[in-house]
């Protein structure tokens, strides 16, 4: 019932917790980087992958000017809930990075399943795969920790309803 100003206010405060949380599961080396700006993180650090998540991405930039970005578009069929790729684009050296997953509402975790199943068949390990999401399911999360157990999945909040109009109110398009 709040204001789009008030809700979008809110869910970037939220997105930035979860994008910092993530970063903060990323391994390290100490180093100091001085430049005219001052202190920038490392390039090629991490790799994340956008998938539906848009509404992060701005909280990531915030957070982490230099990072690499690739992107995943899929689409699940309302009625058979069954996810299609249609693009997968990620630099060639994927493989050898940690993997940011943004997907803001997690439902039944169709989506970031198959997400996880191409990034797997470009190399990369399910066990560098950090899941950020801000509203996850129950079902949802179990059914992505069953097929592939070794996945990290950061939510700020388990609620069997997922909030499906965030999307609509975040973007203004409700």
């Amino acid at each position: 019932k709040s204001s789009r100003g008030d809700f979008v206010f809110s869910a970037d405060r939220l997105i930035r917790l979860v994008v910092e949380e993530g970063l903060n599961q990323l391994p390290y080396t100490e180093c100091t980087v001085t430049t005219p700006t001052g202190i920038v993180s490392p390039p090629g650090a991490v790799f994340v992958l956008l998938l539906g998540g848009e509404a992060m991405e701005q909280g990531l930039r915030d957070c982490c000017r230099s990072i690499r970005i690739g992107k995943i578009l899929i689409q699940s069929d309302e009625e058979t809930q069954r996810a299609k790729v249609y693009y997968a684009k990620f630099p060639p050296d994927i493989y050898r990075r940690k993997v940011l997953l943004m997907y803001p509402i997690l439902s039944t975790g169709n989506t970031v399943i198959e997400a996880v199943k191409v990034l797997v068949e470009h190399g990369v390990q399910p066990s560098v795969i950090i899941l950020l999401s801000l509203f996850s399911t129950p079902h949802g999360a179990k059914s992505i920790i069953q097929e592939f157990p070794e996945i990290t999945i950061l939510t700020t909040e388990v609620h069997p309803v997922a909030p499906t109009h965030f999307g609509q109110k975040y973007f203004g398009t409700d």
